[in-house]
C-alpha cells in the first residue's frame, strides 16, 4: 500500500488532569477507509479536533502527505487538502443544496465577497459544487432548500461539500447519525466507492457500517490505542470486546 496520506505521531492532549489522547500513532494510506472507533468520552473528539487544527497537541506532530499541519489554521488545512464532515450539521438550512456547497469552494477559493455576484452563473463555484453533488447522487435536489432533504440527504449533502474541496484526505465524523437502517445502507455504499477516490479516517459508532466499510481499524480507548487492525483481527481481540464490543458476535 502506498505511503501515508495523513499521519499522526505521538500525539498527546491534556485538560488538567484528564489525559484526552496519550501517544496517539495511526495513519491512513491512499485508497483505503481508516475507522477510528471507542467508546463515548475514550478521547475521540479531541482526537479529531487535533487533526482538523481546532486543538493543538501538547505534544506530537500530524502531517498531511509531506507537509507538517500540526501548527496550522483550520483554513490553512483545508487548502492544503484536509476534509472534514461534521457530526453535527453545519448545514445552512434556508439555503439550496448547490448554494451550500459552492460556500464551501467559495472559502476555499478566499472569495468572500463573491457572495454579492450572481454567485449561481459562476462556473468557478458552479462546477465542483456540482460534480461533488453528482457523485453523492444528488444533483437531482441541487437547487432544494436544505430544510427540504431528509436527514439521510443532509448527511449526503455534509459529505458532498467536503468533496468540493477536492481533499487529499477526508475525515468523516459519524456521518452514520440518526439515519436509519436504509439511510446507513445507502451512505455506506456511497463511501464504499468513494475510497478510491480519496482516503477517509471514518468516526463512526455503526458498527455494521465500520465492519463493511473499513480497511483498517483502530480501537480509542481512555485516551490510548489499544488495537489496530483489519475487521476480523478487530472483531477477535479481547481487549476490544472487554472495552468496547462487549461479548455480542458484532
Amino acid at each position: 500500500m502506498s505511503e501515508a496520506v495523513l499521519s499522526l505521531q505521538k500525539l498527546h492532549k491534556r485538560f488538567g488532569a484528564l489525559q484526552a489522547t496519550n501517544d496517539v500513532s495511526l495513519d491512513l494510506k491512499q485508497g483505503e477507509i481508516h475507522a477510528l472507533i471507542g467508546p463515548n468520552g475514550a478521547g475521540k473528539s479531541t482526537l479529531i479536533g487535533q487533526i482538523a487544527g481546532n486543538i493543538q497537541p501538547d505534544e506530537g506532530r500530524v502531517f498531511l502527505a509531506d507537509s507538517e499541519i500540526t501548527g496550522m489554521s483550520i483554513a490553512q488545512r483545508a487548502r492544503l487538502g484536509l476534509g472534514r464532515s461534521f457530526q453535527v450539521s453545519s448545514l445552512a438550512e434556508p439555503l439550496s443544496v448547490m448554494r451550500n456547497v459552492m460556500m464551501g469552494v467559495q472559502a476555499l477559493q478566499s472569495h468572500s465577497f463573491r457572495f454579492w455576484k450572481p454567485v449561481a452563473k459562476d462556473q468557478q463555484l458552479l462546477k465542483p459544487a456540482y460534480e461533488a453533488l453528482e457523485r453523492m447522487q444528488l444533483s437531482h435536489r441541487a437547487w432544494t432548500p436544505v430544510f427540504e432533504l431528509s436527514h439521510g440527504e443532509r448527511r449526503q449533502v455534509e459529505v458532498a461539500c467536503a468533496l468540493a474541496l477536492k481533499p487529499r484526505a477526508l475525515l468523516l465524523d459519524e456521518p452514520m447519525a440518526g439515519l436509519g437502517p436504509e439511510g446507513s445502507a445507502k451512505l455506506t455504499e456511497l463511501l464504499e466507492a468513494l475510497k478510491l477516490e480519496v482516503p477517509i479516517l471514518l468516526i463512526e459508532h455503526d458498527m455494521e457500517a465500520v465492519f463493511r466499510l473499513a480497511d483498517r481499524i483502530s480501537v480509542l480507548v481512555s485516551g490510548s490505542v489499544i488495537a489496530h487492525g483489519d475487521s476480523h483481527a478487530i472483531k477477535q481481540d479481547p481487549r476490544v470486546r472487554e472495552a468496547y464490543l462487549g461479548d455480542s458476535d458484532a
